[in-house]
């Protein structure tokens, strides 16, 4: 698995939403980015910067922040903690 180093997060990124509260589906062209998603391991902190995010949490982070990888065929993004926004 992949262990962060530093302020960085490994995030899971939610899928994003297929169809609308009317039952209307959105098509894959149409969907925008998602900025939610569970984080599934937290870096040591910086010396001056404790970590205040934990694996299990879900956050809301930046649309266009971020690194994505991709490892055994599922999509995860690594962030700083200084992009993520809010803890849901």
């Amino acid at each position: 698995m992949i262990k962060p180093l530093a302020d960085r997060v490994l995030i899971e990124p939610q899928e994003a939403q297929v169809k609308t509260a009317a039952g209307i589906y959105i098509p894959d062209t149409a969907k925008e980015k998602p900025q939610q998603g569970k984080v599934i391991a937290a870096g040591p902190g910086k010396k001056d910067e404790p970590m205040e995010v934990k694996a299990g949490d879900v956050v809301l982070y930046g649309k266009y922040s971020g690194t994505e990888v991709t490892v055994e065929d599922k999509k995860y993004l690594i962030v700083k903690q200084s992009d993520i926004l809010a803890i849901l």
